[in-house]
């Protein structure tokens, strides 16, 4: 069993029709039949979203998204319309609220990797390969890939695994030629971002995204796009392969979630615990400072 702790009421806003409650983002559609996105602070580990919030985060994927759409601009069109406050919504999705053309999204998680580890490691140790992908011997954890390379995963609901498929079962699913503009989209937008971050002293591991097709078609780049809760960023100055990788994410979390101070068992079918403060500001600092160190920008 897992999914929510505590499963939060949808916000009754005049003129949005509340469509989905997710991990993070609630979804709403306006009355012109466009996405209404809005980034709480929830945060999930270990399949269950906990029922403790880390202060600002939803203000930060949201920014750091807008920031990097503006990036990759000239590689892929997104979904962004508006980041105007719809009317009668509460000020807290002030900062966090985006207006997205609706789309006809397709039901796969991109996933590009220029780094082992995670799931990649794991599926490496046992047969040289990340998704049926051959790789070369002596990698280890943390070991910069020859070549970037994209290993998609069908896309789950709240409180399951997503699962790394083939690329061919992506072909047999949305047809050669969109999986092909995904293979193809997927790992130049990688491959900007990573050039990107790593100037600003970040490496960028692994990441995933999400695209749909508009109107008349077009593949069009959605939802979050290279925040620590959909990527692996590492400061490249600690980076040693051999070992597990400092990162800019919910790592605190998760460690604390299994050591046995939080007296919670991942086995069994009991929900998580509230998280401490001294956690709680510990991920809070680590998101903000991936926004800082990649946007040059103080978090105010």
């Amino acid at each position: 069993m897992s999914g929510f702790v505590e499963k939060p009421e949808p916000v009754e806003v005049p003129g949005l029709v509340h469509l989905h409650t997710g991990k993070v983002r609630d979804l709403y559609q306006n009355e012109a039949g466009d996405l209404v996105m809005v980034a709480s602070d929830r945060i999930s580990a270990y399949d269950w979203v906990l029922p403790t919030e880390i202060p600002d985060k939803g203000r930060v994927l949201t920014q750091l998204s807008l920031w990097w759409f503006d990036q990759l601009a000239d590689l892929i069109p997104n979904h962004v319309l508006s980041t105007e406050l719809p009317a009668g919504a509460p000020a807290d999705w002030a900062g966090r609220t985006l207006v997205c053309t609706s789309l006809r999204m397709i039901p796969v998680e991109c996933v590009a990797r220029g780094y082992l580890t995670g799931s990649g490691l794991t599926e490496y140790v046992e047969s040289r390969t990340v998704c049926g992908l051959a790789l070369p011997e002596g990698l280890s954890d943390g070991s910069e890939l020859p070549a970037p390379i994209f290993t998609p995963a069908t896309k789950a609901a709240v409180g399951d695994h997503d699962e790394n498929v083939s690329y061919e079962e992506v072909a047999r699913q949305v047809g050669a030629e969109t999986a092909a503009q995904l293979r193809q989209t997927t790992l130049a937008v990688y491959s900007r971002a990573r050039d990107i971050a790593r100037d600003r002293g970040i490496i960028l591991a692994d990441t995933k995204f999400e695209f749909g097709h508009d109107a008349n078609g077009g593949l069009v780049l959605a939802d979050e796009v290279l925040t620590p809760d959909s990527s692996r960023f590492w400061p490249a100055e600690t980076w040693e392969p051999g070992h597990a990788q400092p990162s800019y994410d919910k790592q605190y979390v998760r460690d604390w979630l299994t050591s046995p101070a939080s007296g919670w068992d991942r086995t069994s079918e009991r929900p998580p615990p509230a998280l401490p403060a001294e956690v709680v500001a510990a991920t809070r600092g680590k998101y903000v400072e991936a926004y800082e160190r990649l946007t040059g920008t103080t978090w105010a």
